[in-house]
């Protein structure tokens, strides 16, 4: 495993593979640290915080959120599924189920998740023992408690990535130089032993970070670094994963029988952090990823970007290939790799405001005009909350052949997914009460563009559901509002539904390409009526020339996506075979010829350890049916 890596890097020699802080506002704008003790690197603030950003920077990067965590291991599922082309024991055969313990995407990013634990351990080990942690002056000591919480809630998000995609694990909760003395080796520990010692740890890490409102109070900057609701949220977030299923190495999904504590653990978490006000609903969807995200922004007045992988340095081992590898085309450059599924588009209510913003139908292109819009077929849409011609701040060149790295950071955590957790909790624990109503309709207006404080018959959930059925309203509302970020896989495991989720959403695909009516989900609430129809429109018909953004969010289409197409082309468009069941354009040929074929219960639900991790350590097994 990473015994071979790490079990004899001396102290000094993990210090030189960290990174370093500069002044800017950016916490990972970084230099190399030099080769220095553990005297000299926690010897004051500055260089300890260096060394957090160290730890910081293994988020980062082709390895980790920069592509291979956030746009490979979490497809394919019921909203998005990743690229197109022939098995390749890569990228496609991840997407696809079908990954052996040899593919060649699985060992470096297990090891950068397992160097991030590492460097985690060094800081969480030296911190506490530094003569300012007790006799610092009172910002000094707040400061350095912050750095230490951050290393705890760190290292507890590097596990549970590691978790979630790999099962039980080998335990690493102090620095490689020590426990390569004691346990060089070490065999798997069951997961739910880990998830109980991240989880007492972001307790811990809690009660030691500030809020947003105290950052400045302390002497730090209000920038991206982590916070007291950050350690909340991601305490309630696997605390969820905690009560939910999992593959156990028997080859069964199971969950513990004291499930209800972890809920009640993710509902008093979110709780605290709804009670707080520190953080609030950003009142535009659009906004959101638009101004904040695709815009580089640091300042977040709303604080619904509660924990962000930060990217920089237009290079493989700290910045992000978002908005290359997805999203739409910019004069065909760029991969369009994640692709929504067609039933996907057709769970949106059609005035929804989340559906052009998580799925761009189109791709920009010069003619007829530069930022020209093309509208797509349905088989070839593209995920667009990180899209490439939304990216300012820097400024880049958007046509430029040989960009790659556009620093976007990866959405590990937003307020919008606090609500929708504390409304799972509480209806799992309490039923459908007016809380668990309320958290849920509050992210439903924001996405219809409506007053989030404010009943509206119009789109919120309405009252007097079973509480299977809220569960279901819940399971389809984290799909709305969380599409294309990374967690919809991870969730449909953790409720044993992910089985069930590829098997009708394949049904649903192969009623499409025959324009038969779809019929509602089993695990979900359903579909908008008007998209259970056989009269959807077999082509759509795009406005051509240039247009506004705002056009092409609403305006792009002369056509209704839910009625029978004109007969004709009307003036001023050009038309595009949407579900026309001809040729090898179709739904099937396109989509469900890839969809999760390799998926099988009892299998599919965690990756196989890296091969390479084997062999380093005789003591970890495999996992099942690999």
């Amino acid at each position: 495993m990473y015994i071979k890596l790490i079990k004899n890097i001396p102290f000094m020699l993990a210090m030189i593979l960290l990174s370093v802080v500069s002044g800017c506002k950016k916490y990972l704008d970084q230099q190399p640290i030099t080769e220095l003790g553990p005297t000299l690197v926690f010897s004051d603030i500055p260089s300890t915080y260096k060394a957090i950003a160290g730890v910081y920077s293994r988020l980062m990067g082709d390895q980790g959120y920069g592509i291979r965590l956030s746009l490979y291991y979490p497809l394919d599922n019921d909203e998005m599924q990743g690229p197109t082309g022939n098995a390749d024991n890569d990228r496609r055969d991840i997407a696809r189920y079908s990954a052996t313990p040899g593919n060649a995407q699985l060992e470096r990013p297990f090891n950068q998740i397992f160097q991030g634990i590492e460097y985690a351990n060094i800081c969480i080990d030296n911190i506490p023992k530094m003569n300012l942690y007790s006799n610092g002056s009172a910002n000094e000591k707040k400061q350095l408690q912050r750095m230490y919480g951050e290393a705890l809630t760190l290292r507890a998000q590097f596990y549970f990535e590691a978790i979630r995609n790999w099962g039980d694990l080998p335990a690493h909760f102090q620095p490689a130089y020590a426990q390569a003395v004691t346990d060089p080796f070490p065999s798997r520990t069951d997961r739910d032993t880990l998830y109980n010692r991240i989880l007492a740890d972001l307790k811990t890490a809690a009660d030691l970070m500030p809020w947003r409102n105290e950052v400045t109070s302390i002497g730090d900057q209000l920038d991206e670094r982590l916070t007291k609701g950050s350690a909340k949220a991601l305490r309630a977030r696997i605390a969820l994963f905690r009560g939910g299923y999992s593959l156990r190495q028997n080859a069964q999904m199971q969950r513990s029988a004291d499930y209800l504590t972890y809920y009640q653990i993710a509902k008093d978490e979110c709780n605290d952090i709804m009670s707080s006000t520190q953080h609030s609903l950003n009142p535009s969807f659009k906004a959101l990823w638009k101004d904040q995200v695709c815009a580089h922004a640091v300042n977040d007045p709303n604080g619904e970007l509660m924990f962000q992988a930060s990217a920089i340095g237009l290079g493989g081992a700290e910045d992000s290939k978002l908005g290359y590898y997805n999203g739409p085309r910019v004069n065909n450059r760029g991969n369009n790799s994640v692709n929504p599924m067609p039933t996907y588009l057709y769970l949106f209510d059609s005035t929804d405001q989340r559906r052009d913003v998580t799925i761009a139908h189109y791709y920009t292109v010069l003619t007829p005009a530069v930022g020209a819009k093309q509208g797509q077929p349905i088989t070839n849409m593209n995920d667009g909350k990180y899209r490439r011609d939304w990216i300012t701040n820097p400024v880049i060149d958007i046509m430029d052949v040989g960009s790659q790295y556009y620093s976007l950071k990866w959405q590990v955590l937003r307020y919008a997914d606090v609500l929708l957790m504390f409304a799972e909790a509480e209806n799992e624990i309490s039923g459908p009460t007016s809380l668990a109503y309320n958290a849920i309709n509050m992210v439903r207006r924001r996405g219809y563009g409506k007053p989030m404080s404010t009943p509206d018959v119009t789109v919120d959930i309405p009252a007097g559901l079973s509480k299977s059925d809220l569960f279901k309203a819940i399971v389809r509302e984290r799909a709305l509002e969380l599409g294309g970020e990374g967690i919809r896989k991870y969730d449909l495991i953790r409720w044993n539904l992910l089985a069930t989720a590829i098997n009708e959403t394949k049904a649903n695909l192969t009623k499409m390409t025959t324009l038969s009516a779809m019929t509602n989900p089993s695990y979900m609430a359903g579909y908008p009526s008007y998209s259970l129809s056989t009269t959807l429109p077999i082509y759509m018909y795009y406005n051509t020339g240039t247009m506004s953004d705002d056009q092409n969010i609403g305006g792009l289409w002369r056509n209704s996506l839910y009625k029978t197409a004109p007969t004709s082309t009307p003036s001023g468009t050009t038309r595009v075979n949407w579900l026309l069941n001809t040729g090898s354009s179709t739904i099937n040929a396109i989509i469900v010829s890839r969809f999760a074929t390799g998926f099988t219960t009892g299998k599919g639900e965690l990756l196989p350890i890296p091969q390479p991790a084997r062999d380093a350590n005789k003591n970890l097994s495999q996992n099942p049916n690999y």
